[in-house]
Parts: C-alpha cells; structure tokens; sequence
C-alpha cells in the first residue's frame, strides 16, 4: 500500500519538511511522481525515518547514520562492523560529556565568584568573559571545535 508523504510523516511524528529534508540529503528515496501527480512511498519508508529517528537519539550525525543505512543493505558488512560504529559513538559521547562537566565547572567557579548585586560594570563573570585570552572558545577543551586548553579557574 503506497503511503502521501503527510501519511508517513503523521506515523513517524515528524513534519513534511523533515521528510523532505531527509530526502534531499539521501537518506530516503524520493519517490517518482505518478501521473496522479502525488507522489508516494512504500511502507518501508516508515520504518527507514524511524531508524534515522532513532540514530539521532542516540547521538548519529546524518553522516553517520547514512553510513549506518548504508551497512544495513550491505551483504559484506559483518555486525562487528556496525558494533565498531557503536562503540566509536559511545567514545564520542564521553569525550562530549566530559567537555560538558568542564564548561559546568568554570560556570559553576565564575557564578560562585558574583555577589549577584551591584552594577554591571563589577560583575565578576561579565569581566572574566571580557579578559583577553579568556574566551569561552578559546577555553574550550578539544571537543572537535576550534580552541582547546585551559579552562576558567
């Protein structure tokens, strides 16, 4: 049963928008216009948009989940291959969450700094932010992005 483009995006809980998004970026087919001049889907869409719905849970980029679409149809791929993926991720994702304790924790030391009175024009943390050298990117520690090393202390 062919499925209208509003069909499967009510089913997966997104907008149409998203579902073309997904299809200029390749990670679902466009389907061809009948002469109806509708276009339509197979079932299968549904579940392919519920596995990139559930791939961006889990912290895939696009690029990667098309990578993972990718492996899904492919014979030669072995399940330690995806696991590998899988496990890139998790490592990924410790390395963010890391970064995250770090930004918590100079945030945490600025805020512990301020009275939260007086004028702005003493307030510790708009001067800690405004001192050379001392900038949030360039604080940052490496997390893929630009800047890296110490943070705020």
């Amino acid at each position: 049963m062919a499925l209208t483009i509003g069909q499967v995006a009510k089913q997966c809980g997104i907008g149409i928008e998203t579902l073309r998004f997904y299809e200029r970026e390749g990670l679902i087919a466009q389907p061809s216009r009948p002469d109806s001049g509708f276009r339509t889907y197979p079932p299968e869409s549904i579940r392919r948009v519920r596995f990139i719905q559930r791939s961006k849970a889990l912290g895939f980029s696009l690029k990667e989940i098309k990578e993972l679409l990718s492996l899904r149809v492919d014979s030669v791929t072995s399940c330690g291959e995806v696991k590998k993926r899988a496990e890139e991720k998790i490592s990924d994702i410790e390395k963010r969450i890391h970064a995250l304790r770090e930004m918590k924790d100079a945030l945490a030391k600025l805020t512990a700094a301020c009275r939260g009175k007086g004028p702005t024009g003493e307030c510790p943390i708009l001067e800690a932010l405004g001192e050379p050298g001392r900038t949030p990117a360039s604080e940052a520690p490496e997390t893929g992005r630009k800047g890296g090393g110490k943070r705020w202390q």
